[in-house]
């Protein structure tokens, strides 16, 4: 999912929160963090599944709604002050949102000492089901993708890498209503969670997004369903990502994410452009290591940033052949670190990157490169 949010450098890869993205599964829509994202199986398996595993019976149990909170109605009339919105029908919508008592739970970091594996979280992305129904999405939107390719610069396996990751093609694209789910985690995010102001100041401004864009017509609050982050459509957008990087691809005169491939395709391509993506620029590189001039912890220490140059890779023992030799631009160590075993490593380039900023994980910029190909390859 697509964040709008970038995290501060002195961020280590432990602490880097998953937000759905919108872009936004930045994100949300898979996991809490970028920890919870690579570290459990639960982590890897459907925004529904996840919903209904953590919710269990009480699904179904009368919401409280949040037209009782007075925190909630004051902030209702000060985002109608501020935006220009009708005051009752702000404080109406905003009434209409429930607590969602599981959906707190899910936003917490997993617990200490789970081991991440590249492996395991590959094969919850790349394999038979995705890969067919990435053949099929890309067969039936061919002329979208090659558009979106040449008016954005962005390679269309790239393109339903993202979409497949995210929803396999709109199959699994949350079930949760965004209201409920915004609200919950605007006014009862976890206070035990380490960032806890922060995070809900963050799903606050996406409510605020949500409600206007819902005042101007964009989508109905009041139906509106995607994860329980409130990532919304084929490509788990966060409202304000669908603000800010949303685009009519197909045309119609509205943008509209949940049912039409081609705005969903678009978007996507808008929203990597609008992050820097270099056209042409391949997004890794294998590497090998030079045992006696091998220094990890200097090269692990930008942590995904692209910092060295090729020759700086070289005298911290990293070899590159072939076309990295002649890479124009920084790179990245990337570890992926593989349980217990030896973790497996590529240079990152600035495109890697990019991929990075949909959602703060590159395990999850590993499976879109690696999705997108094996699609690529089975057509």
């Amino acid at each position: 999912m697509p964040h709008e949010l970038q995290a501060p450098p002195s961020f280590r890869r432990r602490d880097r929160l998953q937000l759905a993205i919108g872009i936004g599964l930045a994100g949300l829509a898979f996991a809490a963090s970028a920890s919870t994202h690579h570290a459990s199986s639960k982590a890897h398996a459907s925004p529904q599944a996840r919903t209904a595993k953590a919710s269990g019976t009480k699904a179904a149990a009368p919401l409280v709604r949040y037209a009782t909170r007075e925190d909630a109605m004051r902030f209702a009339d000060e985002l109608a002050a501020r935006r220009g919105l009708d005051t009752d029908w702000t404080r109406a919508t905003l009434g209409q949102a429930g607590f969602l008592p599981y959906v707190p739970k899910l936003v917490l970091p997993p617990p200490g000492g789970t081991a991440k594996n590249w492996r395991l979280y590959r094969s919850r992305f790349v394999e038979p089901v995705r890969i067919r129904a990435g053949v099929r999405f890309w067969a039936e939107h061919a002329a979208a993708l090659a558009r979106a390719e040449a008016q954005y610069g962005v390679p269309a396996e790239i393109i339903v890498g993202i979409i497949g990751v995210e929803t396999i093609y709109g199959q699994q694209s949350g079930n949760v209503r965004i209201l409920d789910a915004l609200a919950t985690l605007s006014f009862d995010f976890p206070a035990q969670h380490p960032r806890a102001a922060e995070r809900a100041e963050f799903f606050r401004g996406e409510l605020e997004n949500f409600l206007v864009m819902a005042q101007q017509g964009t989508l109905d609050a009041t139906t509106a369903r995607g994860s329980y982050a409130g990532a919304m459509g084929l490509p788990q957008f966060m409202p304000s990502s669908w603000k800010r990087w949303a685009v009519d691809f197909d045309g119609d005169g509205r943008i509209d994410l949940f049912n039409s491939a081609d705005d969903a395709i678009g978007s996507v391509a808008s929203y990597f452009r609008a992050f820097g993506w270099k056209t042409g620029m391949t997004a890794t590189y294998p590497v090998s290591f030079d045992a006696a001039r091998l220094d990890l912890p200097a090269l692990l220490a930008p942590d995904i940033k692209p910092t060295f140059d090729p020759a700086g890779f070289a005298a911290k023992g990293v070899v590159l052949e072939g076309p990295a030799l002649q890479h124009a631009g920084p790179l990245a160590l990337i570890e992926l670190q593989n349980g217990d075993d030896v973790p497996s490593y590529v240079a990152g380039t600035e495109n890697f990157y990019v991929i990075t900023r949909y959602n703060w994980s590159s395990y999850y910029a590993m499976a879109v490169l690696e999705l997108g190909a094996a699609v690529a390859a089975a057509r």
